[in-house]
């Protein structure tokens, strides 16, 4: 089964080994750098709309995110 701290991490580590600040990040998605670093710190998890252009941005496969691949 798939939880919540797993998606979590799999975002946190996705966004720390990205080749963009959490400041550069934000700004292209249009939201706080502070809402990345409650995303990396598994405090948040974005809205949908915002999971999907983060994924698009750092050309990450959702379902690698989403732990689908494990299945």
């Amino acid at each position: 089964m798939i939880t919540l701290n797993q998606i979590q991490e799999k975002l946190a580590y996705a966004i720390t080994h990205s080749n963009m600040t959490q400041t550069a990040i934000a700004n292209a998605l249009n939201i706080k750098p502070t809402q990345i670093c409650s995303y990396v710190n598994g405090r948040k998890m974005p809205a949908l709309d915002t999971f999907a252009n983060l994924c698009k941005l750092l050309d990450i496969d959702t379902n690698e995110i989403l732990c689908q691949e494990d299945f």
